[in-house]
C-alpha cells in the first residue's frame, strides 16, 4: 500500500478559493467517465517507498526512476523537487504494440577462433526474435483520464517559469490539446510544433502521414525561453547568399538607405552619392576600411552580410530539418519509438538554461536525459519498463553522467514490463480461462463445483488508474459490471494490486451490494505476481590474475541458464516450424549451446558488499553487442567476448543480464 497520498497542489486555507482547473467537475472535454478522475486527483498522488538500486557519481539531482509517472511525481513533490522543463513522449493511443529485437549473441567459446580466422559477420544470419516491450492499446476514455491525472501530477512539480512539451500524433493529440488547455490554461499555450519525422511515401487509402505534433505550454507567464536558431537551408543560401568576395566568402548585400525607415537617418554625400543613410558618416568610413561595402552598377553602397558570420534563422513552429533516427545512425540504441537527439537539443536549449532540471516521465530510450546531460542540465528519467532503465543507464554511462537509479516499491513485481505480465497472467492464475459470454470488463472465469462459473476481474497493469482498488472502482463493479452477468452467477473474484483499506472496502461491499446475491471475493494479485520472476542460474570460476601489468581478478563464465529465455526461444521455434510447414519450406530453429553463454547480454562486478539487496556499485562491466563485440566499461571495442570479465579489486557480487533483459545477482 501507499505510504500516504501527496496533494497535487497545496491545500487551501479555509474560505480560500481553490483553483478552478483542480476541482472542476464540469470538465471542458466531455467524454464517458470524465468525472471519475476527479476523485483520484482529490485523494492525491500515491507515495510509495523508493529503493536506491545504484549510485553512479555524486550528482544528487540526476535521477533514473523505474516506476509510473504518478508515483515518481509523488516522490519528487514530497522531496520538494521542482522541475524547470518537462518533455514527454507518452503512448499515442495508437493501438500498436512495440517490440524489442532480441539477438542471440555469438558463442564466446568459439569467438577467439572466429576472430583469428577474420571471419566476416553476416548480420542477416544473426539469430533473433522479437519480444513485446509495451502496448499502446487503450480505449479513448481511459487514456484521457490517465493523461489528465499524469499531466496534473507533472504540473504540481513544475517551477513557476517551467515549460512542458507533449509529443503526440494524430491519433489522440487533438483531445490532449484540450486537456492541456484545461490544466495549464489556454493563455499558457505557446505553440503547436509540427515535426516532419518521415520522408514522402505513398498511402493507398489517403494522404501519407509524415508528421508528429508537439504541444508547448508553460506553467505561467513567467517563462524561460531562448529562441533557437536554425541553420539556413541550401535553397535559401543559393537564393540570397549568391555573391562571393575575393576571399571566397559568400555574402548577402543589404540596403543602407534610410528612405521609408521609421526613425531618423543620416543625410550626407558618400563618394558623390547624395542620400539618406542608415548609419553615420564615420560608420560608413569604417565599413569601407573593413571591405564591408558592395557597390551597385550606379555606385550605390550596400552592406555585405557574410554567411559565415550568421548563426541561422529563428526556429519556427514547422520543423523539417530534423530527421528520424535511421538504422545507420550512431545514436541508435535499437529502442522502439526512439527520438533523435537533435529534436531534444532544440527543445532543451529553447526552454532551459545550464543547471536547470529537465524531466521526462516516459523516458523510453533515454534521449532526453542524455541530451540534457550533454548540455549541462540536470535530468530526471522515469519509465515503467526495465528495458528503458537499462538503455538509459548505458547511454548515460557512455556520456560520463552521474546519477542515481531508484525503483518505486509499489509491491508489484512487473516481471520485465506490464505487457509481458498481462500476457502471462492467464497462465499464472490457476483455472483462469476465456469466457466469451462475459463482458470485456471481465478477464475470464474460474469454474468450481461449489460456485460454478466465477467471473474474474484483473487490473490493467498498463493503466495506473485501475491498479488501486478504492470505493469508486468498487462502486463501478457493483453498479455496472454485476448486473450484466448471467443469472446463475453466484460469486465473482476481484483481483487488486493496491487497496485503500481492505476492511473499509469489504464494509462498502456489504452496504452497497444488497441488491444482488452475488458474492464478491477480493484477492491480492501481488501474491501471484511475486512468484513470476525465476532467477537465472550461472556457473563461474573466480581467480586472481595478471593483466595490464597489474594484478587483478578474473571471473570466467562456465555456464548460464535462463529458463525464461529458453522457453521464449522454444515458443519462437514452434511458431516458426508451424509457419514453415504451412509454406512447405525447411525450418532452421534457433539453437543454444550447452553452456548457454549466447544468452548473456551484460555482466557487472561489484567489490563493495555481498548483500544481494544493497545498492549496486559497478566496478567493472562488459556488454556484448548484437554482433558479439565487447563494450568494456562503456567503451566500444573490436574484441569478441571470451566469457571473462576482469576487475582490479576482488569482486564480491556479480550481476548478469540475459538477452531478454532480466537481471540476476550472484554472490561470488
Amino acid at each position: 500500500m501507499a505510504i500516504k497520498y501527496v496533494p497535487y497542489f497545496p491545500n487551501t486555507l479555509e474560505g480560500q478559493a481553490v483553483l478552478d482547473n483542480f476541482v472542476r467537475t464540469k470538465r471542458v472535454l466531455r467524454y464517458r467517465d470524465n468525472d471519475q478522475v476527479i476523485e483520484r486527483v482529490q485523494r492525491g498522488m500515491p507515495l510509495y517507498e523508493m529503493e536506491l538500486k545504484e549510485q553512479i557519481g555524486q550528482n544528487p539531482n540526476n535521477l533514473v526512476i523505474r516506476g509510473e509517472c504518478l508515483s515518481a511525481c509523488a516522490y519528487l513533490k514530497d522531496k520538494g523537487v521542482q522541475v524547470d522543463l518537462v518533455y514527454i513522449d507518452p503512448p499515442f493511443a495508437s493501438g500498436a504494440d512495440y517490440a524489442k529485437k532480441v539477438y542471440i549473441r555469438r558463442n564466446s567459446k568459439v569467438a577467439a577462433a572466429i576472430k583469428q580466422a577474420e571471419t566476416e559477420l553476416d548480420i542477416e544470419e544473426l539469430k533473433a526474435f522479437e519480444e513485446k516491450m509495451y502496448g499502446d492499446v487503450w480505449d479513448k476514455e481511459r487514456y484521457l483520464n490517465w493523461m489528465y491525472e499524469n499531466l496534473m501530477a507533472m504540473k504540481s512539480i513544475m517551477s513557476d517559469e517551467a515549460s512542458i512539451y507533449v509529443h503526440l500524433d494524430y491519433h489522440i493529440g487533438h483531445y490532449v490539446k484540450i486537456l492541456m488547455d484545461e490544466i495549464f490554461g489556454e493563455d499558457n499555450f505557446r505553440n503547436e510544433i509540427i515535426w516532419k519525422r518521415s520522408t514522402a511515401h505513398n498511402d493507398s487509402t489517403g494522404f501519407a502521414n509524415l508528421h508528429d505534433c508537439i504541444f508547448y505550454y508553460t506553467k505561467s507567464s513567467e517563462l524561460y525561453f531562448d529562441i533557437p536558431l536554425v541553420p539556413y537551408s541550401q535553397e535559401y543560401i543559393d537564393r540570397y547568399y549568391n555573391k562571393v568576395d575575393e576571399n571566397g566568402r559568400k555574402y548577402l548585400d543589404r540596403d543602407l538607405s534610410a528612405k521609408g525607415l521609421k526613425g531618423s537617418g543620416y543625410s550626407y554625400s558618400w563618394k558623390g552619392k547624395d542620400g539618406y543613410w542608415r548609419c553615420p558618416y564615420t560608420t560608413m568610413e569604417r565599413l569601407e576600411k573593413e571591405n564591408r561595402l558592395y557597390y551597385t552598377t550606379n555606385g550605390t553602397p550596400r552592406y555585405k552580410q557574410y554567411l559565415d558570420e550568421m548563426e541561422g534563422v529563428p526556429a519556427q513552429d514547422l520543423w523539417t530539418d530534423i530527421f528520424a533516427v535511421n538504422s545507420q545512425a550512431e545514436e541508435r540504441v535499437d529502442y522502439a519509438t526512439q527520438k533523435p537527439e537533435a529534436l531534444l537539443e532544440r527543445i532543451i536549449k529553447a526552454s532551459s538554461n545550464k543547471g536547470m532540471l529537465v524531466a521526462d516521465f516516459f523516458g523510453g530510450s533515454g534521449v532526453t536525459a542524455a541530451v540534457a546531460n550533454k548540455l549541462g542540465r540536470n535530468f530526471i528519467h522515469c519509465d515503467i519498463g526495465i528495458n528503458s532503465i537499462q538503455t538509459a543507464r548505458e547511454r548515460l554511462l557512455a556520456n560520463k553522467a552521474e546519477f542515481k537509479i531508484l525503483e518505486v516499491k509499489d509491491g508489484v513485481s512487473l516481471y520485465r514490463n506490464p505487457v509481458q505480465t498481462m500476457d502471462k497472467l492467464k497462465s499464472l492464475i490457476k483455472g483462469l480461462r476465456n469466457e466469451d459470454a462475459l463482458d470485456k470488463f471481465w478477464e475470464g472465469s474460474i469454474v468450481d463445483t461449489q460456485h460454478g462459473m466465477m467471473p474474474v476481474y484483473l487490473p490493467n497493469l498498463m493503466d495506473s488508474s485501475t491498479r488501486l482498488l478504492d470505493k469508486p472502482l468498487m462502486n463501478r463493479i457493483i453498479r455496472e459490471a454485476l448486473p450484466d452477468l448471467p443469472d446463475d452467477t453466484k460469486r465473482v473474484i476481484v483481483y487488486y494490486i493496491d487497496i485503500t483499506d481492505r476492511n473499509e472496502i469489504e464494509q462498502f461491499i456489504k452496504e452497497q451490494n444488497n441488491q444482488t446475491t452475488i458474492e464478491i471475493e477480493l484477492r491480492d494479485l501481488k501474491q501471484v505476481l511475486d512468484e513470476v520472476v525465476v532467477e537465472d542460474e550461472a556457473g563461474w570460476e573466480l581467480t586472481e590474475t595478471q593483466y595490464n601489468l597489474f594484478k587483478g581478478w578474473k571471473v570466467e563464465l562456465k555456464s548460464f541458464h535462463s529458463d525464461r529465455v529458453l522457453r521464449k526461444i522454444e515458443e519462437v521455434n514452434m511458431k516458426g516450424q508451424q509457419q514453415s510447414i504451412a509454406k512447405g519450406k525447411a525450418f532452421k530453429p534457433i539453437e543454444i549451446s550447452d553452456e548457454g553463454l549466447e544468452t548473456i547480454e551484460w555482466i557487472s562486478l561489484d567489490s563493495s558488499t555481498v548483500d544481494k539487496q544493497a545498492p549496486w556499485h559497478s566496478d567493472a562491466e562488459v556488454k556484448i553487442d548484437r554482433l558479439g563485440y565487447v563494450i568494456l566499461n562503456g567503451k566500444k571495442t573490436q574484441d569478441f567476448w571470451d566469457a571473462t570479465i576482469k576487475c582490479d579489486q576482488k569482486p564480491l557480487r556479480m550481476k548478469i543480464r540475459n538477452i531478454c533483459g532480466d537481471e540476476t545477482v550472484f554472490v561470488l
